[in-house]
């Protein structure tokens, strides 16, 4: 059945509703970026890593300026009158409880990726010297713990507001059918040539960059799979066990996407949010449970207090010395802004009736505090076994990489090969939910003359699919982390630029909307603690 609909699909593609301008190209682009990366293996992945220091070196400034204003701007718009504008006619209800959407932005946003890196990133920081303490000091412990809170935390989930604002104000209130993020923004609609030539640019910068955000997540995530999978099973990590990986994943992918959101994501999302609240318990309560909630409350302190200068990339005394923002967070700027106009999309798409003010705080409540969970007791747990000297986890990382590090870590735990079966059961939960509302995006935007409750093709949907799953490939056959970091910051610099225009567009929107009255001065101090009242229930809730 499965094949029959593929070998349907494939012949009546004129009748798809597939934007060849976007569709065409951007299949053609990625093909033959996989190609190279298959013919060029490792001997690429010198050139990749310098491209990911000129990044770092010269481009830093635009990626740390352009978080900043997002942060400050949609923080204002949260916390003002705009945050009260309902997304939605006034007797519209939430489509999903609260439990439901936070699981779904947290899952989709989500993939694999922080039950590897949470483990890792604390052990790279830890040897270097961080906000002038020196390496493998006490203190750096805890900065290295502290660090990799911030690179998950408010201002990376703060940047999927430009989109996500936006894309639901103009879908809900303003009932404009959006199928692709240029539909979103007002002032590029016409048919001036110009204007046109900015719609298909814009899509085809949100295609490039999700491909290589998520191709990069996969190219890391699998090898991670292979080396947990090759210790439970005693099969060779061979090349081979990763092509079988991909294949299953393949599966999942695809039976997922043939159900759409509706029975499939959401189903999917739930068993991720689910199996991750599982693992992360049983590590707290089998670990040093003490020793992890100290630390993560040292940290919590210490990025308040230096939460300005890391935001600014000041952290190192205006430029003197190392500076952890510009050596390891512009990477991960890179890659949440080629998540962010996919997250964006589908973070609109399941918040009709609620308020502008409970999308932003409820990304920040169940996004931010959900990621720092990870860093707080995956990335203490390592801390702990490395500063301890229980398992030297840092020569094992330098040595080996950070695969065998994370197969060492899950080790140590009680009943250690359940451990790493429900680890990869988890990977594989993560990863299928991620990429498949990855794909199902990348098909809304390459669609056109979808209706309102129609979905992109299955043909589309799986060519995505089966783009994703090259192109992912490519990136383990050249392998190294400084391969990833590269794809991903370079796929996300474009987004900087459209990230900017979906600021300037939804403040132009939002300071056209009547549903909202600035309330008179004699009144501001009641309408202060109404303002505050109102903010701690959609935090609560």
């Amino acid at each position: 059945m499965f094949f029959y609909l593929i070998w349907e699909e494939f012949f009546i593609l004129q009748k798809q509703n597939i934007d060849k301008k976007i569709f065409v190209p951007t299949v053609g682009l990625f093909m033959i970026v996989s190609v190279a990366l298959l013919l060029g293996g490792a001997r690429l992945k010198g050139a990749l890593g310098s491209v990911m220091d000129g990044i770092t070196g010269h481009l830093g400034w635009l990626y740390l300026g352009i978080y900043i204003i997002n942060l400050i701007f949609f923080m204002y718009i949260a916390l003002s009158h705009y945050g009260q504008i309902k997304l939605g006619q006034p007797d519209d209800k939430p489509m999903y409880s609260n439990f439901q959407w936070g699981s779904m932005v947290f899952a989709t946003a989500i993939d694999a990726s922080i039950l590897m890196l949470s483990m890792v990133d604390p052990l790279r920081y830890v040897q270097q010297p961080l906000f002038g303490a020196k390496a493998m000091s006490a203190q750096n412990y805890q900065n290295a713990h502290m660090l990799g809170q911030f690179d998950w935390g408010p201002m990376a989930w703060m940047m999927f507001a430009s989109a996500a604002v936006i894309i639901a104000y103009m879908m809900f209130v303003k009932k404009v059918r959006v199928m692709s993020l240029s539909d979103a923004i007002p002032q590029l609609q016409g048919q001036q040539t110009y204007k046109r030539i900015l719609r298909k640019t814009v899509d085809f910068l949100v295609v490039f960059g999700i491909m290589g955000g998520i191709g990069s997540s996969v190219g890391m995530e699998i090898p991670v799979l292979a080396k947990i999978i090759a210790q439970l099973t005693g099969i060779a990590d061979t090349i081979f066990l990763k092509l079988a990986l991909f294949v299953v994943l393949f599966v999942i992918f695809a039976l997922t996407m043939l159900k759409g959101i509706k029975g499939g994501i959401d189903r999917l999302s739930s068993a991720h949010i689910w199996t991750a609240i599982g693992f992360l318990l049983i590590v707290l309560l089998v670990g040093p449970t003490m020793y992890i909630l100290k630390s993560e409350g040292h940290s919590l302190g210490l990025l308040l207090t230096r939460f300005v200068p890391m935001s600014t990339g000041l952290a190192s005394g205006f430029g003197h010395g190392l500076d952890p923002v510009k050596t390891e967070t512009i990477f991960y700027w890179g890659w949440w802004l080629t998540y962010m106009p996919f997250m964006g999309l589908f973070i609109a798409r399941i918040s009709k009736g609620r308020t502008i003010r409970q999308v932003i705080l409820g990304m920040l409540g169940y996004g931010a505090l959900g990621c720092m969970s990870f860093y707080a007791i995956l990335g203490g747990y390592s801390l702990y076994l490395q500063q301890t000297g229980a398992v030297n986890l840092i020569h094992t990382l330098n040595t080996q990489g950070q695969a065998a590090a994370i197969a060492q870590v899950l080790s140590t735990l009680p009943l250690k090969y359940v451990m790493l079966a429900i680890y990869a059961v988890c990977c594989f939960i993560f990863l299928a939910t991620t990429i498949s509302s990855s794909a199902y995006i990348v098909s809304s935007f390459t669609s056109t003359k979808l209706l309102p409750t129609q979905q992109p093709s299955v043909f589309n949907r799986l060519i995505w699919m089966v783009i994703f799953m090259v192109f992912s490939f490519g990136i383990v056959f050249v392998g190294g982390f400084k391969t990833v970091q590269a794809i991903c910051s370079a796929a996300g610099f474009p987004l900087i630029f459209v990230s900017g225009l979906l600021i300037y567009s939804t403040w132009r929107t939002l300071r056209q909307d009547t549903s909202t009255v600035v309330v008179p001065v004699a009144k501001t101090a009641k309408a202060r603690r109404q303002t505050r009242v109102q903010v701690i229930h959609d935090l609560m809730h």
